[in-house]
């Protein structure tokens, strides 16, 4: 059974006139009364009376056109939504960003996304990179912005800025007058981190893991402002990326003795079909690049 036999039947039952059905649809008479014959065999039914004048059909080709009608409809519905995705007067696109890079980095890049392509959905998911790159290599998201060291070879990644790793203190703390600090300055120092989850954290950690001492986290926290303004305030020190502490009021940043650079960008699914809407995404994050070097 085609979609061809079925539009033929519909309008041939609507117009009740061969004829006049193959006028509207631009075919030969022929054409329309052998795929209907061919219809009726493959069903093994008579859908047309043709014992009339006027064309009619029988009383199983009434129930027939029923069901096709709403199937037909749901087709062009169907087409009519794709095209709006191909044009992308529709589309869904769902992103993950860890809560420091999204505060600072994607703003700027989704407000003018937005102005381009209003009629787009973009969902934002707040979670660490380590969890982003578990949700996109299981198909959850459509891309991340995240750090992207150590990336999974599963991910197809743009690189769109590099940051360097800074310590973060209050102005009054005893290190702050240091011009550069490595991990064993911080034995017993009181310190502030990402939660589970955050890249960040995961690179930390690790430096403290090599220089053989256990750092003395004091609070964690995904909210980068509270955490500024814990460092600010006394509480702790902090690790963060240099665009994000840049002019921080009662914070003295001071770099690592061994600096650790990283590369934040946009990653998605290796080999995952990529929709319109997702691929006017990446191309969009390209020519912003683009223009930025210029």
């Amino acid at each position: 059974m085609e979609l061809r036999q079925l539009e033929y039947f519909y309008m041939a039952s609507r117009l009740k006139n061969i004829t006049r059905a193959a006028e509207r649809l631009r075919v030969s008479q022929p054409n329309i009364t052998v795929a209907i014959k061919k219809l009726e065999a493959e069903l093994g039914i008579q859908l047309f009376d043709r014992s009339q004048k006027q064309l009619s059909l029988t009383p199983e080709g009434t129930v027939f056109l029923s069901r096709i009608d709403l199937a037909l409809r749901n087709i062009q519905d169907a087409v009519l939504e794709v095209n709006d995705y191909k044009q992308l007067q529709k589309g869904i696109i769902k992103i993950g960003i860890p809560p420091m890079i999204g505060a600072y980095l994607f703003p700027r890049i989704f407000s003018s996304f937005q102005r381009k392509y209003a009629h787009l959905d973009v969902y934002l998911y707040e979670e660490g990179s380590m969890i982003i790159r578990e949700q996109l290599e299981r198909n959850e998201l459509d891309f991340g912005i995240v750090i992207l060291s150590d990336a999974s070879t599963a991910l197809d990644t743009l690189p769109m800025t590099s940051s360097e790793i800074f310590v973060c203190l209050p102005e009054n703390h005893p290190l702050a007058n240091q011009s550069s600090l490595t991990f064993q300055d911080f034995e017993n120092i009181d310190l502030i981190m990402l939660k589970e989850g955050s890249f960040l954290r995961h690179l930390i950690l690790q430096q403290f893991q090599n220089v053989g001492i256990s750092p003395n986290i004091v609070l964690e926290s995904n909210q980068v402002e509270t955490i500024k303004g814990l460092v600010a305030g006394g509480v702790g020190v902090a690790f963060l990326l240099d665009f994000i502490i840049a002019d921080a009021p009662g914070i003295k940043k001071i770099p690592l003795a061994d600096p650790i650079q990283v590369d934040v960008g946009l990653a998605w699914k290796r080999g995952r079909y990529v929709s319109t809407a997702a691929q006017a995404f990446i191309d969009f994050c390209q020519e912003t690049l683009k223009k930025e070097k210029k």
